[in-house]
């Protein structure tokens, strides 16, 4: 699994982290260029290692724009180099995206700060019915992570918590908007909510402009959920809400470059807002990236709380090259961690959302 961990600070700027761990990236105020790497086992440390820089397609091409302009003595025009190119590229992006649609991939879990692990390990067990899967504590590194969640975390989505010693408070943001879990009776859990002690925010009753039952709750740290009325489903957490600033870029980028399905679009004129849901699978049975764009609104403060999603793939190497390819930002080239070799890859979409991929078979192992 992969987390992120802030530095000790409750304001944190995007120069001044750094992740780390195998299952986890880990912030620090001292790497403004680069990250390191923890082992999640203390006693495998792992080297340092610099933040990748996306390659230009030319040299995804194994093409230089001086070479188009030569060919054996033969000058070839500016305009000719340039439909060589173009041509180059749209056979690069074809093979892909042909790729990327066959390429076994799934949401493995979502990763986000907390200021009081132990606290917010009681609400989601007690109200939410999550289970604790597993916690870690790497005292040396002064944080502390759990995985909760409503099954196995090889068959399951499931979130990781992390806290960071002596951080008691996070931004969360106006980007990250809520998690989704699916409840076959959304009354009855918000009555279980309240009598724990837990913080209701919308009532429940019918959506507006529809008719599924929905309600709102709030975590210890506030954190939104929303609570969804539905059957019984394999995969209650079923969604992760973020906002972005170009609807259409979005759905375009998750569906050629990470291989999504738009599963469905829903506009709300009246109250200015577009939904748009990509995921692996059919939303009753998988877990899926709903993403909002409000009227006018073309960027968002993401705070410092919601970290990231990551997703398994078959090949990090060819998973980078397609996010590239369709204008995502590589912050981690593709390759096995020092020390533990399991190969990943991280990235940033067009709203600047981090995801990372991990490799299938050595998520697989990580597990065992």
């Amino acid at each position: 699994m992969v987390r992120i961990i802030p530095m000790a600070s409750s304001s944190l700027s995007l120069s001044s982290l750094r992740p780390l761990s195998l299952s986890s990236f880990r912030f620090s105020p001292n790497a403004r260029f680069g990250i390191s790497l923890t082992a999640s086992n203390p006693s495998r440390r792992l080297a340092l290692f610099h933040l990748g820089s996306s390659i230009p397609q030319a040299q995804l091409f194994g093409i230089k724009t001086s070479n188009l302009l030569k060919a054996e003595g033969n000058s070839i025009d500016s305009g000719t180099a340039g439909n060589m190119a173009q041509a180059s590229a749209a056979v690069s992006k074809e093979g892909a995206l042909e790729w990327v649609k066959k390429d076994r991939r799934r949401l493995l879990h979502v990763v986000y700060r907390v200021g009081d692990l132990d606290k917010t390990i009681k609400f989601y067990t007690e109200c939410l019915g999550m289970k604790l899967l597993r916690k870690r504590d790497i005292p040396e590194e002064r944080y502390t992570n759990a995985f909760l969640g409503y099954g196995p975390e090889d068959s399951h989505f499931v979130v990781e918590l992390t806290y960071n010693y002596g951080v008691d408070k996070y931004d969360i943001g106006a980007g990250f908007g809520h998690f989704g879990i699916a409840v076959e009776d959304v009354f009855k859990t918000v009555d279980l909510i309240k009598a724990k002690g837990g913080k209701v925010t919308r009532e429940p009753g019918p959506v507006k402009g529809g008719k599924t039952v929905i309600a709102f709750v709030e975590d210890p740290d506030g954190y939104k959920f929303e609570l969804l009325e539905r059957g019984p489903t394999p995969e209650p957490l079923c969604q992760v809400m973020l906002r972005v600033g170009d609807l259409d870029r979005s759905i375009n980028f998750y569906e050629k470059a990470f291989g999504m399905e738009l599963l469905g679009k829903r506009d709300n004129p009246e109250y200015k807002y577009t939904l748009a849901f990509m995921g692996y699978g059919p939303e009753d049975k998988n877990a899926v990236l709903e993403l909002t764009y409000n009227y006018g609104v073309k960027e968002y403060d993401k705070g410092n709380g919601y970290a990231q999603i990551a997703i398994g793939t078959d090949d990090v190497y060819r998973t980078a090259e397609a996010i590239k390819l369709h204008g995502g930002t590589i912050t981690r080239e593709p390759g096995p961690l020092p020390g533990i070799n399991t190969k990943i890859t991280a990235c940033l979409d067009p709203d600047g959302w981090k995801s990372v991929f991990v490799d299938n078979i050595d998520f697989a192992k990580e597990l065992e």
